[in-house]
């Protein structure tokens, strides 16, 4: 009989070290706030890699977004936010005038439901530009075939006879302002 209270004081003594009863009190770990970023806001503790293109510019790009190749160019995303860098050639640099009458019908064939709010010559840190600011539908998602409006900044730069398009996509209402100005400046020719 006493060998078997002993055996039950020993399997006791292990069932509480096992679960604790025995451990140092350990502080109470708080609750990390959820981010409250709304959809398509990049945050801005944000860190952007330089993506070295095999076609003559370099580019800051959010690390961790996905990337594949697309016609002249490649796209970088992630959900619903997305950037294009694609390359092109010109006789000359564009002008707000010649973005009106050709780049805005090209976007119009190629994009769902464009309307654009504004045309500018800007300055960026790789040059003058032209900036076309416009909203289109998203492409239908392929299994809810749900699509969502997307705000747009589109830059065109133009060097030696080549372009590149930066078109920079969230969904609308997105507050991506320093975000999108940080990417657009940092495109840079090599």
């Amino acid at each position: 009989m006493i060998v078997r209270n002993q055996i039950s004081i020993a399997l006791a003594v292990l069932l509480m070290l096992s679960f604790g009863a025995f451990a140092p009190a350990v502080a109470q770990e708080k609750l990390v706030a959820p981010e409250t970023n709304p959809p398509g806001d990049i945050p801005d503790n944000q860190v952007f890699v330089t993506y070295t293109s095999p076609d003559g510019f370099d580019l800051k790009v959010p690390e961790g977004w996905s990337r594949t190749v697309i016609d002249h160019g490649v796209r970088f995303f992630d959900k619903y936010d997305q950037i294009d860098a694609t390359l092109g050639t010109a006789s000359a640099a564009p002008t707000a005038s010649s973005a009106k009458a050709h780049e805005i019908t090209d976007l119009k064939t190629a994009a769902h439901a464009v309307k654009v709010t504004a045309v500018k010559d800007v300055k960026l840190a790789a040059g003058p530009a032209i900036r076309i600011s416009y909203q289109s539908n998203s492409a239908p998602n392929p299994v809810t075939n749900k699509q969502i409006r997307l705000d747009h900044e589109r830059f065109i730069l133009f060097k030696n006879g080549k372009t590149v398009t930066l078109d920079l996509a969230a969904p609308a209402g997105a507050d991506n302002v320093d975000q999108w100005q940080l990417i657009s400046n940092s495109l840079q020719w090599r």
